[in-house]
């Protein structure tokens, strides 16, 4: 008897040491490759920056209070922030249209509809943003045909600025935002729609009663990604906004390679991360908040 439950007991201990071992893997990559790339950042951001070396001897808290002080700093990190919240938005209100239909539609032009959803994503990340610049220009297609059908005298604006930025960055990161509302809204049970009808709900009763709630995971999911991508997007931004739209991402660049100040790099960097990490937090307490209130 005592054996037999000393046996129990080790298969016991063996199954729940297990999964431990299943996630070691995984566990080891988001280490080498995740965990000692920021450490490494943070003990950069705290060296001082020096002529002639990427950073001094030492370690000082200068760097993080030249960035959290200055301004323009501020200012950019401010700007930045809103471009992805204005961005995700934008493809939420584009994507979620787009999703519920792929979603719910037998159409035998379905899988045709997926290609044009992904295409962003077979080009290549310059390739797309050098087709908006063709398109955005002052000399580009949309002014041309503007001033040949008679609409314009002057080119307009269309790039060098967040307008053209926030095109190109809804077009790149659209298909983040489709994808997770489609396994999301695949997943909600059309006859839940088909109850709410029958007891008389209206078409916007159901979607902000029954639609909306079951597919907050994706809508979160998609917000997020977008969100965070535009944050850390570089490309686009410069070959589109010019001198005159400047993001944190731009800066780190510009201070790690033009100038050569690694800790002030390192710093920004660090204090971008830390917003979008605030910003995503409190983005999901606002969605718990605003689910409760709907439910």
């Amino acid at each position: 008897m005592t054996g037999s439950l000393a046996a129990e007991s080790g298969r016991g201990r063996l199954l729940v040491a297990r999964p431990l071992w299943l996630i070691l893997p995984a566990a080891g990559v988001l280490c080498v490759f995740l965990l000692l790339p920021y450490l490494n950042i943070v003990l950069i951001s705290l060296r001082p920056s020096v002529t002639g070396a990427a950073w001094g001897d030492g370690f000082t808290l200068a760097n993080f209070a030249r960035v959290l002080s200055d301004g323009y700093f501020m200012g950019v990190l401010f700007e930045t922030v809103a471009l992805g919240l204005k961005t995700a938005l934008i493809c939420l209100l584009l994507g979620y249209p787009v999703a519920f239909h792929l979603a719910r539609t037998q159409s035998r032009w379905k899988g045709l509809l997926y290609v044009f959803v992904l295409s962003p994503l077979l080009v290549g990340l310059v390739v797309r943003s050098f087709g908006w610049l063709i398109l955005l220009s002052g000399n580009g297609v949309i002014n041309q045909l503007l001033r040949d059908w008679g609409l314009i005298s002057m080119p307009i604006p269309l790039m060098n600025n967040q307008l053209g930025v926030t095109i190109a960055l809804v077009h790149v990161f659209l298909p983040f935002m489709i994808l997770p509302l489609i396994g999301t809204i695949q997943s909600i049970d059309p006859n839940l729609a088909l109850a709410a009808r029958s007891l008389g709900a209206r078409p916007t009763t159901i979607f902000r009663r029954v639609w909306l709630p079951l597919s907050w995971p994706g809508i979160q999911a998609g917000c997020i990604l977008v969100f965070v991508l535009t944050l850390s997007a570089y490309v686009t931004p410069v070959m589109l906004g010019g001198a005159q739209v400047k993001t944190m991402s731009v800066l780190v660049v510009q201070a790690l390679i033009d100038n050569f100040r690694w800790p002030l790099g390192a710093a920004l960097a660090l204090v971008l991360a830390a917003t979008g990490a605030l910003a995503v937090w409190l983005f999901v307490r606002a969605g718990r908040s605003v689910m409760k209130g709907i439910e």
